[in-house]
């Protein structure tokens, strides 16, 4: 399979990426009604935090994966549409006073702000809840044992052994002990299960092989590091402008980052190399798997 370059990637994605931001933007405006009671105000919140903006990566790679098994689309946006549910609440709480403390998320006020501390935790509770609602849902699936596997990896994926426990490794991490090592295994946790779940939704929704499922995996993996690598330039190098958030966080607050460990070109590097290695990856797959390179390539280089 012949790769593209960054810039290359970066326009032939765009047009995919709109049509995915649009599609889940409709679907949280069907699920996420304005009721004339009480609970408005939760309501309210979870759209301020779930419509517009955002790039809707995981969504996209949710619809990547599951086009190489001719799975339909409809199936595979209500797996976007969960994993990016489970998105949104982590960054609503992430955004909270006892964890980051940031006022601006996707260039508009963090939820916490625009409502306040007790909304924001609610806000977010409400749309993990919900994306387990949609993988349950007989609409995404007609065999009740892809959902279970669907519900059960995204469990896993968010949870202790997934995003949460990594969250927990960063909250606990000291400058003093961290190596790449470990700030490899943490950001695996932190940010790669998740990611490693929009792959393997398309698998599961689509009964992938099991050699398919491992070269999606291993692509996952690299892509979760590549990902956070670049999260972590963006944060030394962006201007917040264009990324919508605060920057220079970690350098305040002292955590040990990849580009921390490795200075800023040197990480660059590692990055292009590991998006080197998950196009290895898709190998297999040939040119059906060309929009999961793309994505890999719009990772490391996008600007937000």
């Amino acid at each position: 399979m012949k790769t593209a370059e960054p810039q290359a990637a970066e326009v032939a994605l765009g047009p995919s990426l709109a049509r995915a931001a649009a599609e889940i933007d409709s679907l949280f405006e069907a699920l996420l009604p304005d009721p004339p009671d009480p609970r408005r105000r939760l309501f309210q919140a979870m759209r301020h935090a779930a419509i517009g903006g955002g790039k809707r990566l995981r969504p996209a790679l949710c619809l990547a994966s599951a086009d190489l098994f001719g799975v339909p689309r409809a199936r595979a946006f209500r797996a976007g549409l969960a994993v990016e549910c489970v998105h949104i609440h982590s960054l609503i709480h992430d955004d909270l006073p006892c964890m980051d403390d940031d006022d601006l998320r996707r260039g508009k006020p963090t939820v916490h702000r625009a409502y306040d501390e007790a909304t924001a935790v609610l806000a977010g509770d409400a749309l993990l809840a919900l994306a387990f609602g949609i993988l349950a849902d007989p609409l995404t699936h007609s065999d009740g044992a892809v959902r279970a596997e669907l519900s059960g990896e995204l469990s896993r994926a968010a949870g202790a052994w997934g995003m949460a426990g990594g969250q927990m490794l960063d909250l606990l991490s000291s400058a003093e002990r961290e190596s790449l090592d470990t700030v490899t295994s943490m950001q695996r946790l932190k940010t790669g299960a998740l990611i490693g779940w929009c792959v393997e939704a398309g698998a599961i929704l689509g009964h992938a092989p099991a050699d398919a499922r491992t070269s999606l995996r291993g692509y996952a993996q690299c892509l979760g590091l590549a990902f956070q690598i670049a999260d972590d330039l963006l944060d030394r190098e962006g201007d917040e402008r264009v990324v919508g958030k605060r920057l220079r966080k970690d350098e305040q607050a002292g955590r040990v980052t990849f580009v921390t460990l490795l200075g800023a070109d040197r990480a660059r590097r590692q990055a292009d190399l590991l998006v080197e290695q998950a196009a290895e990856h898709l190998r297999g797959f040939g040119e059906d798997a060309r929009l999961l390179d793309a994505i890999a390539r719009f990772c490391v280089s996008r600007r937000r």
